[in-house]
């Protein structure tokens, strides 16, 4: 690995699958919003599509395949689907910013669960990022989507433990992400069967661009950027990585006020640049017990 520096062509696919991650919420927003496709089955179509093409990966199993199942089911599926809950109601650049408090919960849940000691510096940031989020949740728009921001916020939260719950097992990068794709579509199925409406007709309705957009989401996002990821990490040093994926909430802030209409007003943006700062405080302090690769990215 690199560690003073990283080069040019990493920067730019570094730049490349932040936007994706970024547009990747744009996409889930008009595919629950505008769509109206109920988004269990949304989560659960997207998790279905990732099983089958990373069905080989399912080997070899695991020892622990039972926390594998489970601990994947949080960092996948299940807060997935309770972001696209949340997207229902909630703007996608608030939802970004209110997915920034992933970061200091995965440090507080890593604080209870794996011993992990943190010094003043971390603690300031943990305090600027929870900050950032509530000037955020304050503003105009943040206040209309509460109850959305409400499922988003569930959904840092779920991704957080299994962030830290996950470093107990062994197992590979694209393994973890077949487990996790199976543990989901073993619980979201059923799920979406028995609470949300049929989903037919709402796929019937638009089903070149239902299609199009879970094709993105499971193919080129949780498939292709998240595999290209782990590919940087393992070529470079993570200090250099985590710090730059600070680029998906920009970016997603950007796009929001371009294909969604977000508005984007002083509250939302002076949030966001505290919890921005307060995870980059965090992110560049060290850690005994977990990978700063996974404190910006709670999901796969």
């Amino acid at each position: 690995m690199t560690p003073d520096r990283l080069p040019a062509r990493s920067f730019a696919l570094l730049a490349i699958i932040c936007f994706a991650w970024s547009l990747n919420v744009i996409v889930s927003k008009i595919v629950v919003d505008q769509l109206q496709v109920p988004p269990l089955f949304y989560a659960a179509a997207r998790s279905l599509l990732v099983l089958a093409v990373l069905l080989p990966f399912l080997r070899p199993v695991p020892e622990k395949w039972g926390q594998a199942l489970l601990f994947g089911l949080a960092i996948s599926g299940g807060s997935f689907a309770l972001l696209f809950v949340g997207l229902r109601e909630a703007s996608p650049s608030s939802a970004a910013i209110v997915s920034l408090s992933g970061a200091p919960l995965t440090v507080l849940f890593a604080i209870a669960l794996l011993g992990e000691k943190v010094g003043w510096r971390r603690a300031m940031g943990i305090l600027l990022t929870f900050i950032g989020v509530v000037v955020a949740v304050a503003s105009p728009s943040g206040w209309q989507s509460s109850t959305g921001l409400l499922f988003i916020g569930a959904s840092a939260i779920v991704g957080a433990l299994g962030t830290v719950l996950i470093k107990r097992l062994e197992i590979s990068a694209l393994g973890l992400q077949a487990w996790a794709a199976l543990a989901s579509v073993l619980v979201l199925v059923p799920l979406s069967a028995a609470l949300e409406a049929d989903p037919l007709p709402a796929v019937a309705a638009a089903p070149l661009a239902f299609f199009a957009c879970l094709l993105f989401s499971a193919l080129v996002v949780s498939v292709g950027a998240h595999t290209l990821y782990f590919r940087l990490l393992q070529r470079h040093d993570a200090n250099l990585i985590a710090p730059l994926t600070l680029m998906t909430p920009l970016w997603t802030i950007a796009l929001g006020a371009a294909i969604t209409g977000d508005t984007i007003g002083p509250a939302l943006l002076t949030g966001g640049a505290l919890a921005i700062a307060g995870v980059l405080v965090i992110l560049l302090r060290p850690s005994r017990t977990f990978a700063k690769a996974m404190l910006v990215r709670t999901r796969l």
